[in-house]
């Protein structure tokens, strides 16, 4: 299999969106022609024409749908206008709403526009009414009545000074009103249609008006009337006043009579010369098929608008298919193209050099090959339905399409300009070709699968590098019907012997492409429980890779067609899948939207990558095995990128940065320099070793000062850590100590008012009342426990010695792991000493007998282990109650004792007794005297 050192994948990060940013209505150019205004539904986005992204979006809150807007001349005001009658002005640099307010008509707003000194907006209604707004004083100036149906049109005159405003409503003539009266000067009459566009000479002298009536008109506005009617033969959606001071013999302008560029339902460019009517140039289109030389109404190439952008000699166009294109004057060049909306992406492929373009295929007859680097698309015509699948030879710079017109292309693109042109094409399918796959060794052929059940090989000519003007025509090799439903998916093996097929049918089959003219069945993959959306050959072991409604994705082995695995995850169809990490790892793409990366040896999901709303209908990973594409029915094609080292060199970087700074940590710890060892421990965030630092410091002299003294030393942002890393010791018997000592140091010097400021300080100080008082409980029972010690303590007294000449008893102060001790013949009287300063407590005066007659201590002249037996024996005889609970201790220590013994002299002995429960000494003195 692959190489032993390969490492696993393990993430994809987002590099690069291309989003929708355009689904039709009004698009306007700043008059600096830096950015095209479009909309998007509830929003306008701000597009970027060096960039070709969107740079800035305003949107309604309600989520209404924008449905019109006006950037005023000076590029500062953007005014949008939405279905819920608000009118709102927004500086659109920082996306603010600055006012907003009613728009006073009664349905929505169809049209708007600003006066040339950005001042005076104009809004005409769906209501026939048309409202001037005071943008600066912010008042209502006009309310202009008269218009039947809905204003589609409203434009200023160019000349401020004249204030006069042009409208077009339903009954498809074009109204002049004096705003100085605010009434309706006059009507011009030329058109039986809706008037689309109004524009106007240089000198404000002539205006052209165009309609979907196919007929343009110029007018005379000194006399109001009409100077000559253009017939144009298509529906006009806009139209351009060329500037007359200037020759662009390219387009056939070689005089100075007024000129003007139609756009229009033929989806081409037009100059037409007023003076005579006729058309001096017209654009040609590149691959216009036979079937669109015909005149559609409902062509997709279609022009809805067309722009001037006078500063730099250029025409923007907007199709029918929300695509924008740029052209150069005076040669009409195409300069740019951006793709507005895409609608469902259905395949997507990494192309040219470097995988520096991706090909597209979305719900159109149109493929679109983005270059990467800018968003600059190109767009190919050729064929006449859906394109539904794309493959891409092992180069890159040749790929195949199929479509819904029965028909496969090959295309080429060039690998200095990038300009892409169809090669090559066939039709011999009876239905819709819904899949295609290319050889992998070298541009031989390509095989296709159609909802026609039937699987063709098509053989490529050798040399496919020729002239745009020609296309080869392919005829196929082998035709094969190779299932029951429709064929889903087709595969080529790395080494073009051997070719795959999924189908609806819920089986995959193999087939075998090395006999000359026919293609032989090899065998069968059965095991799924619905439609195989997709096949895929290992690039390194005999294995096929298969996914499928089922929500499953199947590995099966070449040789004896076995299921070798099973990838369950996705909930819903799995349509495609990818080998990447040289045939270790899948990529798999399905109906929920997600991307799912597996290792195989593990059967494991390492990670799921969550980017889109709709199914992912195209996944392709590039041939560095670096990035990855996917393309979904959201209309979003999203760019990935292998961040698996970036993440494991930023892991090992984290790791060796912790592992300096634990060390610099344990430095600062071991020279006492507290503050900044506390305040790296909190940039760690790591409450442990906070925890730790605090316990140095309440370990040394004047700690509490040490301790109040670095807190408050810490920033505000530190201090707040500090707190929430308290909550957590708090809740600890064996850290509360130290985290009631940092509270009290904050709750002490640290003002209320600063406390509460702290992020989440409420939370955290609600959470430290309920333990503190559980810790306070603790330490009362803990206290009382330790009295009751004391007590005890106190009660225990040397077990028949006689008082001393201060009638003081000596207390026990050896620990508690020796029962009793004696007193030595030397240290017998001096001990007077020692009880007089245990004596000072209040409880052993209680304690004296006056009975015991005090010269007995003179007789304790010796200790002899030996008599504490015979003691023992007396106390016994004499008092019954003078039993001791300390026998067994006194037995135990006797053998040890007796070879100090020297003599057998008697003497009274004393001893102290460890009881479990005060006994009176009274008694025993009086035992002892006896």
């Amino acid at each position: 299999m692959a190489n032993i050192n390969l490492q696993f994948k393990t993430n994809y990060a987002v590099s690069s969106k291309i989003e929708p940013f355009y689904k039709g209505g009004k698009v306007q150019i700043s008059r600096d022609e830096k950015y095209i205004f479009c909309t998007c539904g509830s929003r306008v986005n701000v597009l970027e024409i060096s960039t070709g992204k969107i740079v800035h979006s305003v949107e309604h809150d309600d989520q209404e749908d924008i449905t019109s807007f006006a950037l005023s001349c000076d590029d500062e005001l953007l005014v949008t206008a939405s279905r819920a009658l608000l009118l709102k002005q927004w500086d659109w640099r920082q996306a603010q709403c600055t006012r907003s307010w009613r728009a006073i008509h009664t349905v929505p707003v169809a049209s708007m526009t600003f006066d040339s000194t950005s001042t005076l907006l104009a809004t005409g209604g769906c209501d026939g009414t048309i409202k001037l707004w005071d943008v600066v004083k912010q008042y209502c100036t006009h309310n202009l009545k008269g218009s039947s149906g809905v204003v589609h049109l409203v434009q200023f005159h160019p000349d401020i000074s004249q204030l006069q405003l042009f409208s077009s409503s339903l009954d498809c003539g074009i109204r002049l009103w004096d705003l100085r009266s605010s009434q309706c000067v006059c009507v011009l009459e030329s058109h039986y249609s809706a008037v689309t566009s109004l524009s106007f000479s240089s000198d404000g002298g002539t205006m052209v008006s165009s309609g979907r009536d196919k007929i343009c008109t110029v007018w005379n506005l000194k006399s109001r009337k009409a100077n000559r009617t253009v017939p144009v033969y298509e529906a006009v959606e806009s139209v351009i006043v060329l500037p007359q001071n200037k020759d662009y013999p390219e387009i056939g302008v070689t005089s100075k009579d007024l000129h003007f560029i139609t756009a229009g339902s033929k989806g081409v460019l037009r100059v037409w010369e007023a003076s005579t009517a006729r058309c001096v140039y017209t654009q040609t289109l590149t691959a216009v098929s036979e079937v669109e030389e015909e005149d559609k109404e409902d062509d997709p190439r279609s022009l809805m608008y067309l722009l001037h952008m006078p500063a730099s000699s250029r025409l923007a166009t907007v199709t029918a298919e929300h695509n924008i294109l740029l052209y150069q004057l005076p040669g009409l060049t195409t300069q740019q193209q951006f793709v507005g909306y895409s609608d469902e992406v259905l395949d997507v492929k990494f192309v040219g050099k470097d995988d520096s373009h991706i090909v597209v295929a979305t719900n159109s007859c149109q493929l679109k090959v983005f270059e990467l680097l800018t968003n600059s698309c190109q767009i190919l015509y050729g064929h006449t339905d859906t394109v539904l699948s794309l493959d891409v030879f092992k180069k890159g710079f040749l790929f195949a399409s199929c479509a819904k017109d029965r028909s496969v292309r090959v295309w080429q693109m060039d690998s200095t300009s990038g300009q892409v042109h169809c090669v090559a094409q066939g039709s011999s399918h009876t239905n819709a070709v819904g899949t295609i796959s290319c050889s992998r060794l070298k541009a031989s052929f390509v095989v296709s699968g159609s909802q026609d059940c039937t699987v063709k090989v098509w053989d490529l000519p050798a040399d496919l590098s020729t002239s745009e003007a020609e296309v080869h025509q392919l005829t196929p090799r082998a035709t094969e019907k190779a299932h029951d439903k429709d064929v889903n998916s087709v595969a080529v093996s790395p080494n073009d012997k051997l070719l795959a097929s999924g189908s609806q049918d819920r089986t995959a089959k193999l087939w075998s492409l090395a006999g000359e003219g026919n293609v032989g069945l090899l065998g069968v993959f059965r095991g799924h429980r619905r439609g195989v959306w997709a096949v895929c050959f290992s690039p390194v072991d005999q294995v096929l890779a298969t996914s499928s409604a089922d929500g499953t994705t199947k590995l099966w082995s070449l040789q004896d067609f076995s299921c070798l695995k099973t990838f369950e995850g996705h909930d819903a169809s799995v349509l495609k899948v990818i080998f990447v990490s040289r045939g270790t790892q899948l990529l798999t793409s399905g109906s929920d939207g997600l991307v799912k990366l597996w290792t195989i040896k593990t059967n494991e999901c390492v990670k799921t990558l969550d980017a889109h709303q709709d199914k992912v209908w195209g996944l392709h990973g590039s041939r560095k095995d670096d990035k990855m594409v996917t393309g979904s029915a959201d209309s979003n094609i999203t760019l990935w990128l292998d961040v698996t080292d970036v993440e494991l060199a930023e892991e090992q970087a984290k790791q060796e940065d912790q592992i300096l700074k634990q060390q610099e940590l344990s430095n600062l710890l071991h020279e006492k320099k507290y503050l900044k060892a506390l305040g790296l421990a909190i940039s760690l965030d790591q409450p442990h070793t906070v925890l730790t630092v605090i316990k140095a410091i309440r370990q040394v002299e004047d700690s509490s000062e040490l301790l109040e003294k670095t807190l408050l030393k810490l920033r505000l942002d530190q201090r707040e850590s500090l707190l929430r890393y308290c909550v957590v010791w708090n809740t600890n018997a064996r850290n509360c100590q130290d985290a009631q000592a940092v509270l009290q140091v904050l709750l002490t010097h640290v003002p209320p008012e600063e406390l509460l400021q702290y992020q989440g300080a409420r939370a955290h100080l609600e959470g430290l009342i309920p333990y503190t008082e559980r810790h306070m409980q603790r330490i009362g029972r803990l206290l009382q426990a330790s009295m009751f010690l004391n007590y005890m303590w106190q009660k225990m007294r040397v077990a028949g010695a006689p008082s001393s000449a201060s009638q003081d008893e000596e207390m026990d102060t050896t620990p508690l792991g020796q029962p009793f001790f004696t007193i030595d013949k030397e240290k017998g009287v001096g001990s007077g000493d020692e009880e007089k300063r245990d004596g000072d407590d209040g409880d052993s005066g209680q304690d004296e007998d006056p009975d015991c007659p005090a010269d007995e201590e003179d007789c304790d002249d010796e200790v002899s282990a030996t008599k504490k037996a015979s003691s023992n024996d007396e106390r016994t005889e004499n008092g019954g109650s003078a039993k001791t609970n300390g026998n067994h201790h006194s037995e135990s220590e006797e053998s040890s004792e007796e070879e100090d013994v020297e003599g057998d002299e008697k003497v009274e002995t004393t001893e102290k007794v460890v009881k479990c429960l005060p006994v009176p000494s009274t008694p025993q003195c009086q035992t002892f005297a006896s």
